[in-house]
């Protein structure tokens, strides 16, 4: 008879490994741009104040066009790589805001009044198409970007100036005819939302320095925690090493904060948006509650099985259109976000990578053409952007060519999603593989 020890031991190894083994698999391709982003920070040789500033500029510019693919996924539409026309959208109206001389937090408000209607109908007449295309969204989604470039380069290049009445030296050509093919948007819409307080001299409180930000963050993610936890029935609280893990994490966050504080280091010249990070915030918030409302059950219900849901009653048609129109809104939106951070843009060109940059992050933080959620899109935009960082720094690092390191940066930015999108197929294997092995044998 077996000792109750040897019993214990042969119960508890094999389902702890399998545990490890799904965990790994489920997550290998977060868990390699964590490796790839650690290595590429040691290799590049960058200071700590260099990093953190282009990463807190790069997650305010980037996150919310990240999170506007969220929806789709839910609906069961795929990567929504039509994103791009609400960028589209955005530096439409972003041109005429500016030509009409409106800059700062009023100019940021006028553009987004004026291009939801917009990119709403821009995202009634995708969605309509996305209908007529069933399963095949994403590719039908990068043809409609290729069928739209030209279209809007025909309006800003040859009707605008000519049939569209616009005379204004900063944004015309010389001919008279076309949009210049960069835009600044200094003195107008840069920093409208960033910094609003640049107009009235008092930025202190929209603009706190990073370890402040990090610190409050941290209290808040601790408050919020234990909401939940109190709040939450039984069966929904987070498990005990999943609850331990997470106050570490922030005590964690917490402590560097403190320390960097006090030594009084060159991080605390970093300063946050924080209008930004608030309305950031404030979407994902809006996302969480989204998918608690009828609409976003229906949605989900849509992308589980189509058949299933039309049998239950919904349209799902309408319901499909409508998760493209949230998706294009929400785009034009973060693209707006996006410019004025920038504060400049290629007229012709800002807006083309805007599908595969979001995708790609969505895809690095653990999402999955069919999944996605709010934790895959902000760890993702802060894993792409910080490979995308320490890329260029790493590859001049390695080959002594600085060219290569630009070289470099292109490879990561187009390569990664084939990467990514090759890694979750072999997942996606792996685990039907895993599911069609027996169980075993009745006796």
């Amino acid at each position: 008879m077996q000792s109750k020890t040897t019993v214990l031991r042969e119960s508890f190894v094999p389902r702890s490994i399998e545990s490890i083994k799904q965990f790994l698999v489920s997550n290998m391709v977060t868990i390699m741009f964590v490796i790839l982003s650690v290595l590429g920070y040691k290799v590049s040789g960058m200071t700590p104040f260099l990093f953190f500033m282009d990463i807190t500029a790069r997650i305010s510019r980037n996150a919310f066009l990240v999170l506007a693919l969220i929806i789709p996924v839910m609906a069961g539409m795929g990567l929504n790589f039509s994103i791009v026309l609400g960028a589209m959208a955005a530096q439409a109206v972003v041109i005429f805001v500016t030509h009409w001389g409106i800059g700062g937090l009023p100019g940021i408000v006028l553009a987004v009044a004026l291009v939801t209607p917009l990119a709403a109908l821009l995202g009634f007449l995708t969605g309509t198409l996305f209908n007529r295309t069933k399963g095949q969204e994403m590719i039908a989604g990068l043809i409609l970007g290729y069928f739209a470039q030209g279209v809007y380069e025909l309006i800003f290049l040859q009707l605008v100036g000519s049939l569209i009445p616009m005379s204004n030296p900063r944004l015309i050509m010389g001919s008279g005819v076309g949009v210049r093919t960069t835009i600044d948007l200094t003195g107008g819409l840069k920093y409208g939302l960033d910094w609003p307080g640049q107009y009235w001299g008092n930025d202190l409180l929209l603009r706190p320095t990073l370890p402040w930000t990090a610190l409050g963050l941290s209290v808040l993610l601790a408050l919020v925690l234990l909401a939940y936890q109190l709040r939450a029935e039984k069966r929904k609280r987070w498990s005990i090493p999943r609850m331990v893990a997470s106050m570490v994490g922030i005590v964690v966050i917490a402590a560097w904060s403190i320390v960097q504080i006090r030594s009084n280091s060159q991080i605390n010249w970093i300063r946050v948006p924080l209008l930004t990070w608030l309305v950031i915030g404030a979407a994902c918030v809006g996302l969480h509650f989204f998918s608690k409302t009828k609409l976003g059950q229906d949605m989900r219900s849509v992308g589980q099985n189509r058949h299933v849901a039309a049998v239950a009653g919904i349209d799902v048609n309408r319901v499909r259109i409508k998760a493209i129109i949230l998706s294009m809104v929400m785009a034009a939106w973060g693209h707006i976000i996006f410019l004025q951070n920038l504060g400049t843009f290629s007229t012709y060109g800002s807006h083309e990578q805007v599908g595969l940059y979001s995708a790609a992050a969505l895809l690095i933080g653990g999402a999955t053409v069919a999944k996605a959620s709010i934790k895959h899109a902000v760890l993702g935009t802060i894993l792409f952007h910080t490979l995308f960082i320490v890329a260029p720094a790493a590859g001049r690092q390695l080959f002594g060519d600085a060219q290569i390191g630009e070289y470099f940066r292109v490879f990561v930015a187009y390569g990664v999603i084939g990467i990514t999108l090759a890694m979750h197929a072999w997942k996606h294997v792996l685990q039907s593989r895993s599911d069609a092995k027996p169980s075993g044998t009745e006796h």
